[in-house]
C-alpha cells in the first residue's frame, strides 16, 4: 500500500481523488493549500504527492520548487494548466509527471504506479486474477479471453472495455464511466464510442443487443457483464469497483473507428 498526499484546493475534486485513490488500496491524505501541502510532506513523508498548481495562497510551481530543496519525494502535478511552458517549468522544477485535468482515475493510479516503480519506491505488482463470467473468462494479466474455452480474439480497446465490465460484473456501469476510465475521456468523447466497441464486442460473444447473453443494456442507465442466465456457474471477480450514472449504452451500427 503506497501512501499518498493529494494538495488540491477544490474540495469536490480532492474528494473524488480521495475515493478513486482508496479504492485502488492506498492511504491518501490531503490538504488544501500550498503551505499546508509542503507541510504534510516534509512531516508525514508520503510515498508520492499530487499536486495542484493553482492553489488559493502559493502557487504550485513556488511549492515544487520549496519542496525539491527539502525533499525528493515523488511529485506528480495534477493541474488544468496544459500549455508547454508550464509543463516544461514544472517537469525542470522537479516534477515527476505531469497530468492535465480532466483525466480519469485509472489514468492517475497507471502514472503513479510508474513513477514508483521507475523510482524504486513501489511494491511489485502482483498478477490479476482471472476473472470469470459463465463461460467467460478475462485474464488482465495475461490480456487474454476465452469463451467456452475458445480463445477470443480482442483489440487492445475491446478487450480494455470487456475488462473493466468484467471486475465490475453483474453491475450497472454507465457510458460517462467508461469513456473516462477506459478511454480516459471523462468529460465525454465521441457519443457512439462505446456503443459501437459494444456492438463489436457482442458479434465476438455471439449474441446482439436484442438478444443478449453477457453484455445487457439497462435503458437509459449503462450496461451490464453478466453470466447467462441458467448458465449455473458462480462468478469469481477480483475486482470490487462500482458503476452507476445516468447513460445509456445500446449498439450502434455506426462507422467503426480506430482503436487506441
Amino acid at each position: 500500500m503506497s501512501h499518498l498526499l493529494v494538495v488540491e484546493d477544490d474540495p469536490q475534486l480532492r474528494g473524488a481523488l480521495v475515493r478513486a485513490l482508496r479504492d485502488r488500496g492506498h492511504a491518501v491524505a490531503t490538504a488544501s493549500t500550498g503551505m499546508a501541502g509542503l507541510d504534510a510532506a516534509v512531516t508525514h513523508r508520503p510515498d508520492l504527492v499530487v499536486l495542484d498548481l493553482g492553489l488559493p495562497d502559493v502557487d504550485g510551481g513556488q511549492v515544487l520548487r520549496m519542496l525539491r530543496s527539502v525533499s525528493d519525494v515523488p511529485v506528480i502535478v495534477a493541474t488544468a494548466r496544459d500549455e508547454e511552458p508550464e509543463i516544461v517549468a514544472a517537469l525542470e522544477d522537479g516534477a515527476d509527471d505531469y497530468i492535465v485535468k480532466p483525466f480519469g482515475s485509472g489514468q492517475l493510479e497507471a502514472r503513479i504506479k510508474a513513477v514508483l516503480r521507475r523510482l524504486g519506491n513501489g511494491e511489485p505488482d502482483e498478477p490479476e486474477p482471472a476473472v470469470r463470467v459463465g463461460g467467460l473468462l478475462v485474464s488482465p494479466s495475461a490480456r487474454e479471453v476465452t469463451l467456452d474455452g475458445e480463445a477470443l480474439e480482442l483489440t487492445p480497446r475491446e478487450f480494455d472495455l470487456l475488462c473493466y465490465l468484467a471486475r465490475r460484473q453483474g453491475q450497472v456501469v454507465s457510458r460517462r464511466e467508461l469513456l473516462a476510465e477506459v478511454w480516459q475521456q471523462p468529460l465525454g468523447g465521441a457519443d457512439k464510442t462505446v456503443d459501437v466497441h459494444l456492438s463489436w464486442l457482442r458479434r465476438k460473444l455471439g449474441e446482439t443487443a436484442q438478444r443478449p447473453r453477457y453484455l445487457h443494456t439497462v435503458r437509459t442507465v449503462g450496461v451490464k457483464l453478466a453470466a447467462p442466465e441458467g448458465s449455473g456457474d458462480g462468478a469469481d471477480t477480483s475486482g470490487d469497483g462500482t458503476g452507476t450514472g445516468g447513460d445509456g449504452s445500446g449498439a450502434s451500427g455506426a462507422a467503426r473507428e480506430g482503436d487506441a
